[in-house]
């Protein structure tokens, strides 16, 4: 039967509130821009700015349809 180690802690610690930098593997803090050890920009993009792409392919694609149905075939 195998014995846990006393030197190691019962549990382990929990993670910390951050992400992992995909360039150097450092965790960095929610909301940073950069990574503090890399200085890598960080992967997450705000919600806003994807927001703003949506609308503007839709409306993109209702001006294409519109110009479709309304130019001479």
């Amino acid at each position: 039967m195998h014995m846990p180690d006393p030197n190691l802690p019962p549990n382990p610690p929990p993670n910390p509130p951050g992400t992992r930098c995909l360039y150097c593997g450092g965790i960095y803090p929610l909301g940073a821009d950069r990574c503090p050890q890399c200085q890598a920009p960080t992967h997450h993009r705000p919600r806003a700015r994807l927001r703003q792409f949506r609308w503007f392919v839709a409306l993109l694609a209702l001006l294409c349809l519109i110009l479709i149905l309304w130019l001479p075939r």
